[in-house]
């Protein structure tokens, strides 16, 4: 999962996206491949960034570099929104709003994203049973996310948004020991 703020404007303007999409002006796929491609672009080029994010440089610069860098790789429609976060000095939150539009597009497909840390490497049918149980308990499609911590001995950590389930015996071993003490 994810390690990016996602600040209330970034769901803001990740809520205005999606709306985009419900107007069918451009799919949800194609939204989140256009964000993708202008973080990795601008992840290229340092130089590209700074100016970007630069308040001493003009917008109407901005603008016209935008139009130049992304003009064969990214629709009208997000470069216009492009122009829009450089317009409110929010070009610097694209990561978060592209991480908050990702989950908006899971919550619209009935997606779950979690972390599984186990202490070994699982093989492809203990996999396919934990995404089967989780299905069942949460009522949506999985997408995991597996882990090795050799440090949790043996068990599962599962991790669900900001919820831990851990049966690990790490964890077992210590509620053990607070217990005894």
């Amino acid at each position: 999962m994810s390690s990016i703020q996602i600040s209330t404007t970034a769901k803001n303007y990740a809520d205005a996206l999606k709306k985009t999409a419900q107007d069918n002006f451009i799919s949800y796929e194609e939204i989140l491949k256009n964000l993708e491609n202008i973080i990795t672009i601008c992840k290229s080029s340092k130089d590209l960034q700074d100016v970007l994010n630069n308040p001493s440089i003009s917008d109407e610069i901005k603008y016209s570099i935008i139009d130049e860098v992304f003009k064969q790789d990214i629709t009208e429609k997000i470069i216009d929104f492009i122009k829009i976060l450089i317009e409110k000095k929010r070009f610097n939150e694209l990561e978060g709003i592209t991480e908050a539009y990702k989950n908006e597009l899971d919550y619209i497909k009935n997606i779950q994203r979690v972390d599984v840390t186990s202490a070994i490497p699982l093989n492809a049918e203990f996999k396919r049973r934990i995404e089967e149980k989780l299905q069942n308990r949460l009522n949506k499609n999985i997408i995991a996310n597996w882990l090795v911590d050799e440090e949790i001995i043996g068990g599962l950590v599962v991790k669900i948004n900001d919820d831990i389930i851990d049966s690990s015996l790490k964890n077992k071993l210590e509620n053990l020991s607070k217990n005894l003490i």
